[in-house]
């Protein structure tokens, strides 16, 4: 599989405070990417500093081996890479036809068009002429994945595909998820369900503090290990095995 982001000794901080700390990691073609953790562990940090949309401190981010560290955010979109945000960030004024079409402006040619986001999300097209603000938090991060990919991304980061919704939403949501996965579309999201992260990422990723705790295939991780990194309380022999797990990884790929 070729790797789409490879980032080496990334930094990023929020004033002072380091938020992503010297995060090395590789993401390839078709990876569905779990970035779990406790709040505050840098998971969002990293996706905006990914997507452009925060400044990194140091080290590199590289998109198909070219250095885009310091390329502006909708350089990075117009190249594939496009970032659902926390909160979902609509323009609330505007109806969901016209939240959905201003992302034609990346021009990027592709399989998703304003019919095929209508069909992997039918639940938005009766809500066409309705104002973004005036819709569910299901129906509203809809639109946001659905805006996304209107840009037709290589790459979709999604922060927080759950966060504030009901059930009966998420699991709307991610019934649409399955349907762009299928696509062969590259995710990378954050999520804080575990039990969701494990039945649908390839690879799951731990961050603590800022850092990087864990990296392996999502069936080489137990539930227990993952609660383990999550909260910084890893035995030693998990991390062995963890390690192990990495590695085969890396060397299979």
């Amino acid at each position: 599989m070729s790797v789409l982001l490879s980032i080496d000794a990334l930094n990023a901080h929020h004033g002072q405070l380091p938020a992503v700390r010297n995060v090395s990691l590789q993401v390839r073609q078709g990876d569905i990417l779990a970035l779990v953790g406790a709040n505050g562990a840098g998971k969002t940090t990293l996706l905006r500093t990914l997507a452009g949309a925060h400044r990194a401190s140091s080290g590199t981010v590289r998109w198909d081996g070219v250095d885009i560290t310091r390329m502006p955010a909708n350089e990075r979109v117009a190249e594939g890479l496009a970032l659902v945000p926390e909160g979902r960030r609509l323009f609330a004024g505007m109806t969901v036809r016209e939240n959905l079409l201003v992302a034609r402006a990346a021009g990027r040619r592709g399989q998703w068009s304003f019919d095929t986001v209508l069909d992997a999300f039918p639940q938005l097209a009766p809500k066409l002429n309705a104002k973004a603000g005036e819709l569910s938090g299901g129906q509203q991060q809809a639109v946001a994945i659905g805006r996304a990919l209107m840009t037709n991304p290589r790459v979709l980061l999604l922060d927080e595909v759950s966060l504030g919704l009901s059930p009966l939403a998420v699991q709307g949501v991610y019934d649409a998820l399955r349907g762009v996965m299928g696509q062969g579309t590259t995710l990378v999201l954050v999520e804080q369900d575990l039990q969701r992260v494990q039945a649908v990422a390839s690879r799951i990723v731990c961050m603590l503090e800022g850092s990087v705790v864990a990296d392996a295939p999502a069936d080489q991780l137990t539930r227990a290990q993952i609660t383990a990194f999550y909260f910084g309380a890893q035995r030693p022999e998990a991390a062995d095995d963890v390690r192990n797990a990495h590695h085969a990884y890396k060397e299979a790929a």
